[in-house]
């Protein structure tokens, strides 16, 4: 066979180079060009829509939730606008379930053990509320703070709370009770000629006063106060933004952070006043004079023994405190008003409702105070009384459990979380131990949608302490949660004796609606009058 010598190899020869580089150049000038303008946008726009979704699927795990994540925002209308019955639905999918929203992975735990396990891990878990409450409370207040700092801080509360401070706030409470039932039938009877208007609005306008005028006494000037009961609204407003990474001007969460500036800027003030009576030897009226008060004994027992002074051991203070500054008393005052005013809110309205829909325990628990009180309705609170309230206390427990107000408290994961033996959550999700379902178990609380005191003091409902979320459980439980349940008996148990009301039932009254806590979706219309 004859064999062409003289070829060659284009790749071989020099003279084809030019034109290959040629081609080459043009090769990837047009793919450089493509990758210009909006297909780069796009092909960027894509890449994070395929890592979003795959880092849901890989946090998801084997845990319930939808398969896959509208790309970036998430179930962002539902956090904005919370239905019931969805939470319902998500608690009976599994005991543990997910969503996802903005950049936030979400871990809910419905059962009461996968509950309770979270409120009990805090080498785990920290309570976070949402993302928005750190700017409106401040990221340094003591409701954030983690380990021996938070137990540390908390001790120098507890003081605030006990038995005998309890009883120094009872005055100032039966203070704002008189004067807001009173307006409660003139808005009943003279404003509105007997007809029926949702309460619910006026109910959180009372709880912000009762919460006012027991946390901050009467430091707090009259307009100060309406325009707190007027913008509180604002705050909580601002929290249906959940898992919103940022504040948008003249959007809610703008304005509830201008409201919160502007309760923080007041408490302040108030503890000025305050440390200025204390030390001028008052006596404490209200939550934040016992704070600055062992504040003051601390110091004073200091300075004696740094003096080499010798101080009896009767005479130390309990608690050894430092002096908190204004600003620093402010936050932790705001934050019993953040943790108080949306829930009290929501059991008071309930309250009012389920008494005036059963009418047979409204009437025994009117006898019952009038029973304690020797039938004499006027006598003032005293802890004598409230304690000797069994079935007001009942009627109040019962209440808080067929209606929690808080069905949720969102924590965050300070690292990974072994939450099973197959399900780790990852550090920085939300990991949120629901409340609802432990207080409708049917296996612990016979009936529970059914609202029956009576199990609270014939049946076995005050032994199924593991069930008892209201409060929380473990390191982070309600500090004021034992003031929370008196002051409500105090309420129903004065109104009963001095006020008639009637509810007008529609067809929305029992459906829930979620706004922080839980109201009636009519927002409770009622009819006061006074009671003979």
């Amino acid at each position: 066979m004859a064999v062409n010598g003289s070829f060659a190899s284009p790749l071989a020869d020099a003279n084809f180079a030019p034109g290959l580089e040629t081609d080459t150049a043009g090769f990837l000038g047009q793919i450089y060009s493509g990758l210009n303008g909006y297909s780069l946008i796009l092909s960027l726009l894509l890449a994070l829509v395929a890592y979003d979704q795959f880092k849901y699927i890989w946090n998801k795990g084997n845990i319930v939730g939808p398969a896959w994540k509208m790309p970036f925002f998430g179930p962002f209308l539902s956090s904005v606008y919370p239905r019931m019955d969805e939470y319902k639905a998500k608690w009976a999918s599994g005991e543990l379930s997910c969503v996802s929203v903005f950049h936030k992975f979400v871990v809910i735990a419905s059962s009461r053990d996968m509950a309770r396990k979270v409120f009990n891990s805090p080498a785990f878990v920290k309570p976070c509320v949402v993302d928005v409450a750190h700017k409106l409370l401040r990221p340094t207040n003591w409701v954030f703070m983690d380990g021996r700092a938070h137990v540390d801080y908390r001790k120098g509360l507890n003081g605030l709370f006990t038995r005998q401070a309890l009883e120094t706030y009872l005055p100032g409470q039966e203070d704002v009770y008189e004067k807001y039932f009173a307006k409660f039938v003139e808005i009943s009877q003279k404003e509105n000629n007997g007809k029926p208007i949702p309460f619910m609005p006026i109910f959180r306008e009372l709880m912000c006063a009762v919460s006012c005028r027991t946390f901050v006494g009467h430091y707090l000037a009259d307009s100060a106060f309406k325009k707190i009961a007027d913008d509180y609204y604002k705050i909580t407003a601002a929290l249906e933004l959940v898992n919103f990474p940022i504040i948008i001007p003249f959007t809610k969460t703008y304005y509830g952070k201008k409201a919160a500036d502007m309760v923080l800027n007041e408490f302040a003030i108030c503890a000025a006043k305050s440390k200025a009576r204390m030390a001028a030897g008052g006596h404490i009226t209200c939550i934040m004079d016992g704070w600055v008060k062992s504040m003051l004994e601390s110091e004073k027992y200091r300075e004696k023994v740094a003096k080499g002074i010798s101080v009896e051991d009767s005479d130390k203070p309990a608690m050894l405190l430092r002096v908190f500054s204004d600003w620093e008393i402010s936050q932790t005052i705001f934050t019993f008003l953040f943790a108080s005013q949306d829930a009290t809110s929501s059991a008071s309205t309930w309250l009012f409702q389920l008494m005036a829909d059963r009418p047979e325990i409204l009437d025994r628990v009117r006898e019952e105070n009038l029973a304690v009180r020797n039938c004499d309705r006027d006598q003032k609170f005293s802890m004598d009384i409230l304690e000797k309230m069994t079935y007001t206390r009942a009627v109040v427990k019962e209440t808080l459990r067929y209606r929690p107000p808080v069905i949720m408290v969102p924590y965050v994961a300070k690292k990974d979380f072994p939450v099973t033996e197959n399900y780790t959550a990852p550090k920085g999700s939300m990991v949120i131990p629901s409340v609802w379902p432990a207080l409708h178990d049917p296996e612990v609380y016979p009936a529970p949608d059914t609202f029956d005191p009576e199990r609270w003091i014939s049946g076995d409902a005050e032994k199924a302490v593991k069930n008892w979320l209201v409060f929380g459980t473990g390191p982070h439980y309600c500090l004021g949660q034992t003031y929370a349940q008196l002051n409500l008996m105090a309420m129903i148990g004065k109104a009963s004796m001095h006020l008639d009301w009637k509810h007008h039932i529609t067809p929305l009254s029992e459906d829930i609606k979620v706004f922080a806590t839980i109201f009636p979706m009519d927002d409770c219309p009622l009819v006061f009058s006074q009671r003979d």
